[in-house]
């Protein structure tokens, strides 16, 4: 490919995590490496004047019912079976897409680690679901998970990794994101769930160029 391939998320999304999971059969089918790029949700919607879901259709007639359904057929559609809607939802992510930042960044010493950190991390989040934002429950999951948990909440603290976090975000708006999951073909963006297949499209059109 010509042009960069991303999947910019938020680990607090459900609709980023289903993404994820249906994510590798589509770099499988186009051949192409998509690139996971950590946003801050929250940062995004300030930036944006976004809300969440939870609160736009608060107070809205049938409408988180329909959400509801059209969550259950993208499920189902996909053979999904690892998906819980988190009891503790919200959850605030800061600590947790820190994570993912040092992981990106570590992911050049101990190739493979950033993958690891994003899977293990949506698991926690949405498969098996925890309250990811209280730093013992963190640091659980991280050990569970096979992690040096001290080293990863050491290295989203450090000040470079807190700023590559907000400037990925910044970033992220300007090329017209407003919320997660988002995806890029290059400069063409897509966002939400239903917008996979026109993602896909995208890919193999601009793999044929």
């Amino acid at each position: 490919m010509s042009v960069p391939v991303e999947f910019h998320f938020d680990f607090g999304s459900p609709n980023a995590y289903l993404s994820h999971l249906v994510i590798p059969d589509i770099a499988l089918r186009t051949g192409v490496n998509i690139q996971y790029v950590p946003v801050l949700l929250g940062g995004v919607f300030k930036l944006t004047g976004n809300m969440s879901p939870a609160q736009s259709m608060a107070g809205i007639k049938n409408k988180p019912e329909y959400q509801a359904l059209e969550t259950a057929r993208f499920v189902e559609r996909h053979g999904i079976t690892r998906y819980e809607r988190n009891p503790h939802f919200p959850v605030n992510t800061l600590q947790i897409m820190r994570g993912a930042t040092f992981a990106q960044q570590h992911d050049a010493q101990e190739s493979g680690y950033y993958l690891r950190y994003i899977n293990a991390v949506f698991e926690h989040m949405w498969g098996s679901p925890k309250k990811m934002d209280e730093p013992d429950v963190i640091q659980a999951a991280l050990t569970e998970s096979g992690f040096d948990a001290a080293a990863v909440v050491a290295g989203a603290s450090q000040p470079e990794v807190k700023q590559a976090l907000l400037e990925a975000t910044g970033a992220s708006v300007e090329r017209g994101n407003f919320g997660s999951p988002t995806f890029f073909v290059g400069s063409e963006m897509f966002f939400g769930k239903d917008s996979l297949r026109d993602f896909e499209a995208c890919i193999l059109a601009k793999a044929g160029d």
